[in-house]
């Protein structure tokens, strides 16, 4: 893809590339073991400028685009997708601020940028996943200040977030149409961390549950219009989407590279097992699959960028990427045979780290229903 990158795509993406190959890859199954906030990778991400690749200059950032973050967030997923997974949300955060708040919410940006600042967003519940309308957490206007009451689930860095943008019901009746977004300080009385789950993969991201008891904020902590969050969340899906493709995207790479690696090394029947076409054509067609995601990724960052509405493109990239990405790490896996199966090497944990991406920002059964539903407007 060089010959179609400008010149600060091609930079931008050489120092996510080196910094996946010299700092992230080398951490990656220590946060895996662990299960730790890599708060120095965090900080080494943001002291490169890479959380405000997508933001304007007049805004505090590097004034680049969504191409320039996918390609970005490509080469750092390579190295580790939960490292992949942390860059998005500060990167997601600042464009969400940037975009629909006011003073007193914009204000977070800076250090959101510096990586002092850990942002996390509260949407899911523990009853309420794809049905957003369903939310049943509470942002009541009292005077001056809205007060803040339910249970949030699955909130990644939760447990290490200095804020949290909420999605809440302002008008509990309305449905969709009654949720609003509201910036809620972690220290403020009220707000209590609940219990982190043991995940399968994606480890090291801070997960929790945090429930709000009567949380008062300051009005002016409202973010975009009241009940207008559920148009901001679709919106921002878009965006989200395609950071999540171009994760799915890196960790489907980096299990070529070591499929292709393995296979050129490892010998049965007296030769490498690469000269095998069974090896073969699963090489193939991850390297087939794999340069279809990319482009499926870009020309739907290339229209976000011009302007243009994605819902389709960018449920289409989501959609084949992610699902792509299982079946073709669980091919690297079965290349690797019994070693594959051990945590010895990584393509154990990109099989694990993967299956996430089929389940958030939208299932993927989630993603066929948009994609028909474009389909069905145009063609009406």
């Amino acid at each position: 893809m060089d010959q179609f990158y400008t010149e600060d795509q091609r930079m931008v993406r050489d120092t996510a590339r080196k910094l996946s190959d010299q700092v992230i890859a080398p951490a990656a199954a220590a946060i895996d073991r662990d299960d730790v906030f890599p708060r120095a990778v965090y900080e080494t991400l943001a002291e490169q400028g890479l959380f405000g690749v997508a933001l304007p200059e007049e805004a505090g950032g590097v004034g680049m685009d969504a191409m320039a973050a996918c390609i970005v967030m490509e080469e750092i997923a390579r190295g580790s997708g939960a490292v992949g997974n942390a860059f998005a949300i500060p990167v997601e955060a600042a464009l969400f601020l940037n975009h629909h708040g006011g003073k007193e919410t914009r204000k977070w940006i800076p250090g959101i940028l510096e990586g002092k600042v850990i942002p996390a967003t509260a949407v899911t519940e523990p009853d309420c996943g794809s049905d957003v309308a369903a939310m049943k957490t509470t942002a009541r206007r009292d005077g001056d200040d809205y007060v803040i009451k339910g249970t949030k689930a699955w909130v990644t860095f939760g447990e290490v977030a200095d804020v949290i943008m909420v999605f809440a019901k302002t008008d509990p009746e309305a449905g969709h149409r009654g949720i609003s977004c509201v910036l809620v300080e972690t220290d403020r009385p009220g707000v209590h961390r609940g219990k982190s789950e043991t995940l399968l993969g994606m480890h090291g991201l801070a997960e929790c549950m945090i429930s709000f008891d009567e949380v008062r904020v300051p009005a002016t902590n409202l973010i975009g219009p009241e009940h207008g969050a559920f148009k901001m969340a679709m919106e921002n899906f878009n965006f989200s989407r395609l950071m999540m493709s171009s994760m799915a995207l890196g960790m489907a790479q980096a299990a070529m590279e070591d499929a292709v690696t393995y296979a050129n090394d490892r010998r049965q029947f007296g030769k490498p097992i690469f000269d095998f076409q069974a090896i073969q054509f699963m090489i193939a067609d991850m390297s087939k699959d794999i340069a279809a995601a990319r482009l499926l990724i870009h020309h739907a960052a290339k229209l976000y960028d011009a302007g243009h509405p994605i819902a389709l493109e960018a449920a289409q990239a989501k959609l084949f990427t992610t699902d792509m990405a299982q079946v073709h790490i669980s091919n690297a896996l079965q290349i690797h045979g019994g070693n594959g199966y051990s945590r010895e090497f990584r393509i154990e944990r990109l099989f694990r780290d993967v299956r996430l991406s089929q389940i958030y920002e939208g299932t993927n059964q989630i993603q066929r229903m948009i994609i028909a539903r474009q389909v069905q407007k145009a063609y009406a």
